[in-house]
């Protein structure tokens, strides 16, 4: 992997080139998340077609179903799933401590029961990045420890120490052909994310991810959080902010030196019937909508509103049809990434300042009102 910064410099708004043995990628990127090798209700070629150039899995998920070998012998998980773009795999770190009826951690690395069967497992630094070369992701992530929000300090600076330990032992681990990014934790503690920040960057990551944000704390202080990490990172390496995907969230991090983005927000949204607008999210729903014979958003060029009426979206959901889902997947992640790439545009032309200002308050302003009705 190589990372052309294009625009920008340590903070702030920044362009870069993301370039792999599968594609190039422009940054700012979101990249949907196909969690178990399957953008959910969507085609591989329906994803790409709304702008996606590269997505996510999830070692964790893809490891105990299908399982490595599966997907190994079907010569990796591009060639499984048919996506013929880059592919980032997440180690599953937060997955094993959210989802597991039973964790225990130690130096060696985890413990865990399988939320499946129930089934025992353990996983160490070195396994989780021979799970990754199985799958033959373009970038990996190593195992790394993912504390909830609030945390002690003492937990937190325990998450950070185990963290940098696996760093060091996942980068020797890691095969030539896998590029590897470090990830800072820290809980909401700002000085043990400037430890962990400067700790991995004295290992030589070629990118540095923001783990265990987006877990619960004030949006405020996710902001103060972002901005304390990124001034320790080099400039010329990509910064990904882990779970994050609120198209607020988005326009801020980005204005904050962000390069890269993953979340189930924009997919897990539309299935339960909400879509994203420039004037907030809309809860499709509602009863209202009945015989509301207009588009989602009548300025968006997606499929579904080009295509179907509020109305009939609003008779999809409620009567649990399957379309109804993978049109509102369709407009969301059209949405989301239409804003990335608006983005993208707005710092090229210098005008990222005024143009966040008037997004955010348009769209706060909308979610306001929605939320009143």
């Amino acid at each position: 992997m190589r990372f052309d910064l294009e625009s920008g410099a340590g903070d702030g708004p920044r362009l870069g080139r993301l370039a792999t043995a599968r594609g190039e990628v422009a940054t700012p990127v979101f990249m949907p998340v196909g969690t178990r090798a399957s953008v959910k209700t969507l085609t591989p070629g329906e994803v790409r077609a709304l702008g996606a150039r590269i997505i996510l899995v999830n070692a964790y998920h893809l490891y105990l179903r299908p399982g490595r070998d599966v997907i190994r012998e079907a010569g990796g998980v591009h060639s499984f799933m048919a996506w013929e773009g880059p592919v980032l795999s997440d180690s599953g770190g937060f997955q094993v401590f959210s989802l597991s009826r039973l964790c225990s951690v130690g130096q060696s690395g985890v413990t865990f029961r399988s939320h499946l069967d129930g089934s025992e497992h353990f996983l160490s630094p070195e396994d989780v990045m021979r799970i990754q070369a199985d799958l033959g992701t373009d970038i990996a992530m190593p195992l790394d420890v993912c504390v909830p929000y609030p945390c002690g300090r003492a937990e937190s600076a325990r998450a950070v120490e185990l963290t940098a330990e696996w760093a060091r032992r996942s980068l020797a681990a890691a095969r030539p052909e896998q590029t590897l990014f470090g990830i800072v934790q820290g809980g909401a503690c700002p000085d043990l994310r400037r430890e962990a920040a400067r700790g991995l960057v004295d290992l030589g990551f070629p990118g540095y991810a923001l783990g265990g944000l987006s877990v619960g704390e004030p949006k405020s202080l996710l902001y103060s959080l972002l901005e304390e990490t990124v001034a320790h990172l080099p400039a010329d390496r990509p910064r990904y902010l882990m779970g994050v995907g609120a198209p607020d969230d988005l326009v801020q991090a980005v204005a904050r030196g962000i390069d890269m983005f993953d979340s189930v927000f924009p997919t897990r949204l539309a299935r339960h019937g909400t879509v994203l607008t420039r004037d907030g999210p809309l809860r499709l729903r509602a009863a209202r909508f009945r015989r509301d014979r207009g588009p989602i958003d009548e300025n968006c060029r997606c499929y579904t509103c080009r295509t179907f009426s509020r109305a009939y979206l609003q008779h999809l959901l409620a009567a649990g049809e399957l379309l109804g889902m993978r049109l509102t997947t369709l407009h969301n992640l059209h949405f989301t990434l239409e804003l990335v790439e608006e983005m993208r545009g707005a710092i090229a032309g210098g005008r990222f300042a005024s143009w966040r200002i008037s997004t955010l308050e348009r769209y706060q302003e909308g979610k306001a009102a929605r939320t009143e009705e």
